[in-house]
């Protein structure tokens, strides 16, 4: 049996209210507002058993976060803790267009999403006329991760020497097999974020690094979250943040490292309509904008970074999103609820790294929304 770490955060009760007067009569106070307390104990119980279950796994961590309450639940099972840090791989996909839409919000940057890359790179290629939002949507028709077997040069995407910008005057020069005309097909993930990466790091004018740091970590008040490249060495990661290779050529789709508490950050801001506390990340609009499903008109529904959960009623619009990753990890928001969820797995052999996403997907995520339901349910 593994030992269950676990810690409740709430916040109070009872918000204080005061009492106002009029033309000398005393008015009376409103009511103090109940917010709801959640036992999220069948969720728990559901990781325990997972964890208890399997064969490969040593350990899982999950927080909960909510839009008016902030973060509602952290627990660490196994092996975790609730200071784990852990690889990301996938599931760094919503942090990076989250600086992209940053970038497009900001008036100084002179930079729009839905421009061809070509009036942004400083160099001759072959991809000028991809916008960002075909990149991060996996329309730009450039071969994803499908086609790694004939990537060649644009593998130095997963290599930690070098730098972001030479890797990616690599990629926008070198023309891969199976290149199809943009917004004419889905193909997931690959080059076309790495070439994304160096678009953000022309017109902020620094390094990717420099620019999530600017625009995202700082504002956010992230302690942890960065990115690295440690594809062509996974077993050098230690855990420790220290052991982050590639800081100067990161990947960009699945580079980054993350604990529960940077991410629970990050999830809040989508529900707080780009709001990090007080401080604008981005538009509400750019918000909503990453959750248009551009992928559906090829089969595949997904927005910029986020996967989106189809609704069973024909014509309901979606209200799950959610950012999966190749070791297991996944984050995800339910709109309807205004909640959402990061777990963090750190087995990095990908035997079964299915196996969390598909538990988030089938059966952690409906328990969440049944625990908020019920007691929200119960303060009305």
């Amino acid at each position: 049996m593994h030992e269950l770490k676990f810690r409740w955060l709430s916040l109070p009760l009872f918000a204080l209210s005061l009492a106002g007067c009029s033309d000398g009569v005393d008015t009376p106070p409103a009511p103090p507002e109940v917010l709801p307390a959640y036992d999220f104990t069948a969720v728990d119980q559901r990781f325990q058993q997972f964890l208890d279950d399997s064969t490969i796994f040593d350990g899982i961590s999950v927080t909960l976060v909510d839009q008016r309450q902030g973060t509602v639940h952290e627990a660490a099972f196994g092996d975790h803790s609730l200071e784990t840090i852990v690889m990301l791989a996938s599931t760094s996909k919503v942090p990076v267009v989250m600086l992209l839409m940053a970038l497009n919000d900001d008036p100084d940057a002179g930079f729009s999403v839905d421009e061809p890359i070509g009036g942004y790179l400083p160099w001759e290629g072959v991809y000028g006329d991809r916008t960002v939002t075909q990149l991060v949507s996996n329309t730009s028709g450039i071969p994803g991760l499908g086609s790694l077997n004939v990537y060649g040069a644009h593998l130095c995407q997963y290599a930690p020497g070098g730098t972001l910008e030479a890797c990616a005057r690599t990629i926008y020069s070198t023309e891969l097999e199976g290149t199809v005309p943009p917004a004419s097909k889905f193909d997931y993930g690959g080059s076309q974020w790495q070439l994304a990466g160096s678009v953000a790091e022309q017109v902020s004018n620094s390094t990717w690094r420099q620019a999530f740091d600017a625009y995202i970590a700082e504002p956010c008040e992230l302690e942890v979250f960065q990115f690295g490249n440690m594809w062509s060495n996974l077993e050098g990661w230690s855990g420790s943040p220290d052991s982050l290779q590639g800081l100067d050529n990161p990947n960009i789709e699945g580079g980054a490292i993350s604990s529960l508490q940077d991410y629970a950050k990050l999830l809040l801001m989508h529900l707080n309509g780009g709001l990090c506390g007080d401080n604008r990340v981005m538009s509400e609009d750019s918000v909503a904008f990453m959750q248009v499903d551009r992928g559906g008109e090829f089969g595949v529904p997904y927005g910029m970074g986020w996967w989106i959960v189809t609704p069973d009623t024909a014509g309901e619009a979606p209200t799950v999103f959610y950012d999966p990753g190749a070791f297991g990890a996944v984050s995800w928001i339910d709109t309807e609820r205004m909640i959402g969820g990061y777990v963090a797995i750190d087995d990095y052999t990908r035997r079964d790294s299915g196996a969390p996403v598909n538990l988030v997907l089938e059966e952690i995520i409906p328990l969440v929304a049944q625990a908020v339901d019920e007691a929200r349910a119960a303060v009305e």
